[in-house]
């Protein structure tokens, strides 16, 4: 059972970084979209600027999930590198509480602002609801709680994991 939780958060966890990444790539080619309609062919379009914004909530959200399961996310590692192998251990279930925490919150608040705001439009884009513009917010705080739930069940994922590699090196 442990195995087949895993490799579903293998899955899981290239569905986020693709989906980030497509968020990123899209973003990339927006804005110079919307900077030579303006400045070069001298006619604003109004839906780069909101539909950047978009991306950058969708990949911030599925990328902070992905990024938790790596071990990349944001941490301080000065005090716990320091630490006993007892205290560092306790000291990562603090972090896994506080995160489990924090996402929990976002789940609740996030489907809680979803459904507050789906009767919305953004003026840029009429057919799509706001609601449906936050909803990375609860899936990102789903997901991450996955991971969180792999984490304290199973451990951290394998370096050897297909989904899941060493970063490279930087020179």
């Amino acid at each position: 059972m442990k195995a087949a939780y895993a490799r579903a958060m293998d899955w899981l966890y290239l569905a986020c970084i693709v989906v980030a990444g497509i968020g990123v790539v899209v973003m990339t080619l927006v804005i110079p979209y919307g900077v030579f309609m303006r400045y070069v062919l001298n006619s604003a379009v109004p839906w780069p600027e909101p539909a950047s914004v978009l991306m950058m909530i969708l990949f911030t959200f599925l990328g902070a999930a992905a990024c938790y399961r790596a071990g990349v996310h944001i941490a301080v590692g000065l005090l716990t590198e320091q630490l006993a192998p007892a205290p560092k251990r306790a000291m990562s279930f603090l972090v896994d509480v506080l995160m489990a925490a924090l996402s929990l919150f976002m789940v609740v608040y996030g489907t809680e602002l979803v459904a507050l705001t789906m009767n919305q439009v953004i003026a840029e884009f009429p057919f799509l609801p706001v609601g449906i513009t936050y909803l990375p917010i609860p899936v990102g705080g789903a997901i991450t709680l996955l991971f969180i739930l792999e984490h304290a069940w199973i451990g951290p994922p394998p370096r050897e994991s297909i989904v899941h590699r060493e970063p490279t090196p930087v020179n």
